[in-house]
């Protein structure tokens, strides 16, 4: 309790704890506006045009790899949010005006890879998968240069918040996140797509990266 107290009397205390403050809440607004519309208003926008929100929920049993990728996800959403929290209570942050600029750069420019990759994606878009479901295989836009533009988007933002308040918090949250997607798309998305559509998505694979141009790029 006594390094807790200490801790908040830091962060507070002068021109530095202001400045600290000031960047936890400039890095809660932005991710709570960016998950407010990447999950709820694209849900909503989703709902209005098929009639499905487009949420599927956790794959698999408990224990297994792709139902720990649904868990890191939470985990990491979670935690992208604890973190400029934990930062205003008082939690040690490294802060350097350098690495937060920057941060709040890539964070912009993640936030609007995010949305624009959702978009291109139409009434394909889906959070989780449903083995039973047959959605059309999207390539075009930000997809014609990388398999998971919504992933790739998503761990920069998250990479921007860490560098906004970067304390330990958001560091593990930014550690889930990858451990997430990592899992998502190996175990769960690429097997599903494969079957799916098959030789189109062969295709796909062997020409487009999975989180960047030309980087793991798959052949038959």
């Amino acid at each position: 309790m006594r390094q807790l107290r200490s801790g908040m009397r830091l962060l507070h205390a002068g021109p530095r704890g202001e400045a600290v403050s000031g960047w936890a809440w400039t890095a809660l607004a932005l991710y709570l506006g960016w998950a407010g519309f990447a999950a709820g208003v694209r849900a909503a926008l989703q709902r209005r045009r098929t009639g499905d929100a487009g949420f599927r929920g956790i794959s698999g049993r408990p224990g297994d790899a792709s139902w720990w990728a649904g868990v890191l996800f939470v985990t990491a959403l979670l935690g992208g949010a604890a973190a400029p929290v934990a930062a205003l209570a008082g939690l040690p942050t490294a802060a350097h005006a350098a690495v937060q600029w920057t941060g709040l750069v890539i964070t912009l420019a993640g936030m609007t890879a995010t949305l624009a990759a959702q978009t291109t994606m139409g009434t394909s878009w889906r959070v989780g998968v449903d083995a039973a479901e047959r959605t059309t295989l999207v390539t075009g836009g930000l997809f014609a240069h990388v398999r998971n533009p919504v992933f790739t988007a998503m761990a920069a933002t998250a990479v921007g918040l860490a560098l906004m308040v970067p304390n330990w918090v958001s560091l593990l949250a930014l550690a889930c996140l990858i451990a997430a997607i990592q899992l998502q798309v190996r175990v769960v998305e690429e097997p599903y797509l494969k079957a799916v559509h098959g030789p189109a998505y062969a295709a796909y694979t062997a020409r487009t990266g999975r989180f960047l141009p030309r980087s793991g790029r798959l052949t038959a």
